[in-house]
């Protein structure tokens, strides 16, 4: 009977699962243009502004942009942990856009909250539980739906990030910038490039000259070889790090969708235990946010399951960032737990 229950369950989400699973895979190919277009065309600009400022990019960065309201922005992609000037850090980011973010809870809170809730609101739990099935077996069968649910949607994410990787190349290339050609236009506030002429020591028997070192400004290109800096990493991408973030965004998911049914496990109607779910999460992602650019607030961070999602860290190969999977999946099989103890021993009302 839960197979049965398990296949109906299914049938219900295959839907909204397969525009879950299109949506994050088709943000991952765009977010791979938008990484190729920041870094091979609006870079270089970056850099001429910056060297024509006498300043360098990142103390610009620092000091200037990520100040004051552009700390949330710096705490919203990853803080310090994430290198701007990486490609491959900043293809991470896509794990943890507000945008990504907000799928995944969508999905955990709907699930959570349509698991029991969603029965008794329909008035569908009393024609259900008089079938031959316990209410265990009823919270069994929702557990198999999202350890077969939760894995297609960290697929479809990782097979976004494969095709962007795949469309944009395994390097990005720079695009030079043409100084003079900007000067000519009347793009002034540039200053010219510094070249260093080194002649080589001539020898005439007895007699020898040089070296002689000349100093000349003129117009160049900023881009290509010399955007690149001599670092060969930091243009290339590769999908396949990504697939140790995905037991993050699992974890993640099945977080919200524990808590929801424990509340879905109390409740009587969907509508509000959407509400107390969605409210919950936003306060949560809330003071993780803040509590990264407020002391007050920063001992409640680990008391929200944002605070142990970390997909960028394991990405990059800390070990560290394990133990924080293992908190998330946690998370979910304690409110699954407790939804177990409250579903077995409530009376449920009938349905009006």
């Amino acid at each position: 009977m839960t197979s049965t229950l398990v296949f109906k369950l299914l049938r219900d989400v295959r839907v909204p699962l397969l525009v879950t699973a299109l949506t994050l895979a088709a943000f991952q190919c765009f977010w791979a243009k938008v990484v190729e277009r920041v870094v091979g065309d609006l870079q270089p600009v970056f850099d001429l502004m910056a060297n024509t400022s006498g300043l360098s990019l990142s103390r610009v960065r620092e000091e200037v942009l990520f100040q004051g309201p552009g700390r949330a922005i710096r705490s919203l992609i990853g803080g310090s942990n994430v290198d701007l000037d990486r490609a491959q850090d900043l293809l991470t980011i896509g794990f943890v856009h507000p945008l990504v973010i907000v799928i995944f809870c969508m999905w955990g809170v709907g699930r959570g909250a349509g698991a029991l809730a969603g029965e008794l609101d329909r008035g569908t739990m009393e024609l259900l539980l008089a079938q031959p099935i316990a209410r265990s077996s009823l919270l069994a069968a929702h557990l198999i739906v999202d350890a077969i649910t939760i894995p297609i949607l960290c697929l479809s994410l990782w097979a976004g990030n494969a095709i962007g990787v795949a469309w944009i190349g395994p390097r990005i290339q720079v695009n030079a910038i043409d100084v003079a050609k900007l000067e000519a236009n009347g793009e002034g506030g540039l200053k010219k490039l510094t070249y260093l002429i080194e002649t080589p020591t001539l020898q005439w028997g007895p007699f020898s000259t040089g070296p002689f070192r000349v100093s000349l400004q003129g117009p160049g290109l900023l881009g290509g070889q010399a955007a690149e800096r001599g670092e060969g990493d930091r243009l290339r991408v590769d999908a396949w790090p990504f697939g140790k973030a995905l037991g993050f965004v699992g974890g993640l998911i099945f977080a919200i969708s524990g808590y929801t049914v424990w509340l879905s496990s109390m409740g009587r109607f969907r509508w509000r235990v959407l509400g107390f779910a969605v409210l919950a999460t936003l306060c949560m992602f809330l003071i993780n946010l803040l509590g990264q650019m407020w002391d007050v607030l920063e001992p409640l961070r680990p008391w929200t399951v944002f605070y142990y999602y970390q997909p960028q860290q394991a990405i990059q190969g800390q070990a560290a960032s394990w133990p924080m999977m293992a908190v998330l999946f946690g998370v979910g099989a304690a409110g699954y737990g407790l939804a177990l103890w409250t579903f077995t021993r409530r009376d449920l009302p009938a349905p009006l």
